[in-house]
């Protein structure tokens, strides 16, 4: 799955870029899901009260609240990105907001000062309202909606690429760096997306209820470590093999 973030202050044009994006891609025939984030301490995804949040309060890990429009699965805290990839299956991810998150990034800003704290090595172009100041850029083009969406959406074709794995760096810094500095290096030609250590050098896999969890370096290590001295020490067995296990509650 491909991702492109657009981030920026309140107002600035972000959700009307991402409508944009996510319709352009859908016309192209792409699925698409997207993100929104949000720092509102108003905003909660269910009402205090309702039999479905009372659900959560008696202790409920997570809630499904199933209507006739729409299924909304909740969960008690606030979650990481890697956390939250797991459950999506799409060609692209389009994340309003994240600006810390390893993918690449569209501003949108409303004044060159926005520009100057916002921009990045992750950062592809620019949008938002600034575009109708007529702002040129030195280095980034600048997108107006909805008449530049094709364009725009040109654009996150050919500089997105499949998302990194979001690994904490205390984990896992195998390249040399965050997945956040890696994104702004291929962002900007100096390293390629098959220069993340993680995803070559996996030679262990997990998935629980058909969804492939992250693990990083040190714990593959640990785990492979360990299924094989027990795996080695059974008879019959010839070395060197895929092995396959299914764990059932």
């Amino acid at each position: 799955m491909k991702a492109i973030a657009v981030i920026g202050y309140h107002h600035t044009g972000k959700t009307t870029t991402v409508v944009n994006l996510v319709r352009e891609l859908c016309a192209r025939g792409y699925s698409v899901a997207t993100i929104k984030d949000i720092h509102s301490e108003k905003f909660r995804a269910d009402t205090p009260g309702k039999n479905s949040a009372l659900h959560i309060d008696a202790g409920s890990k997570l809630t499904v609240a199933r209507g006739i429009y729409d299924t909304a699965i909740i969960f008690p805290k606030t979650l990481p990105l890697n956390e939250i990839l797991p459950h999506i299956v799409a060609d692209f991810l389009v994340i309003e907001g994240m600006k810390d998150a390893p993918v690449p990034k569209i501003v949108c800003a409303e004044s060159a000062a926005q520009l100057t704290e916002l921009v990045d090595d992750t950062v592809i172009g620019i949008s938002g309202i600034i575009f109708q100041n007529s702002f040129k850029h030195d280095r980034l083009g600048v997108y107006g909606m909805p008449q530049d969406a094709s364009a725009l959406c040109d654009l996150v074709l050919t500089k997105s690429f499949e998302m990194l794995p979001a690994a904490d760096p205390e984990c896992c810094s195998r390249c040399g760096g965050s997945c956040f500095q890696m994104a702004g290096d291929i962002v900007q030609g100096r390293r390629k997306r098959s220069d993340c250590v993680m995803d070559g050098s996996s030679k262990i896999s997990l998935k629980v209820d058909g969804k492939e969890v992250l693990i990083v370096p040190f714990v593959q290590e640990i785990l492979r470590d360990s299924i094989m001295a027990v795996i080695n020490n059974l008879r019959d067995i010839v070395p060197d093999r895929e092995i396959q296990i299914n764990i059932r509650p």
